[in-house]
């Protein structure tokens, strides 16, 4: 009956700055981007990453995300990396900051980014 997850939305502050971020840093390609005419939603921006889709909704006047990361609700995405070292290498000269890790817990290797709101995203090695 279900089948996967079809896509990941995400209503960003500054949708430029959100799609150079995944796009310019994190490698995810512009899959589809059209404007809107259904009230707050303006745009919308499909993103894609090896089959992982994020959409990124331009709405009026979004609301500041909570700082809290341990509120109910979508705490995180993750994204898989081949060499956790290399990648945070690559991140910091991008000047993302690892906010936490990496640490080795059980077979994996782990750590976090933010994007340009504050979303966390884990990179996991396995």
């Amino acid at each position: 009956m279900f089948k996967r997850i079809d896509h990941i939305e995400i209503i960003p502050m500054n949708l430029e700055k959100n799609i150079s971020f995944y796009t310019g840093i994190l490698g995810f390609k512009i899959k589809l981007r059209q404007k809107v005419e259904v009230p707050p939603l303006e745009e919308i921006v499909y993103i894609e990453l090896n089959g992982s889709v994020i959409e990124l909704m331009k709405v009026k006047n979004p609301a500041h995300p909570p700082q809290n990361p341990w509120q109910a609700g979508l705490r995180m995405i993750a994204l898989e990396v081949d060499d956790m070292e290399a990648a945070v290498k690559y991140l910091m000269s991008k000047g993302v900051e690892i906010t936490w890790g990496p640490v080795t817990l059980g077979n994996s290797k782990r750590a976090e980014i933010k994007d340009p709101d504050g979303l966390s995203i884990e990179l996991r090695q396995w």
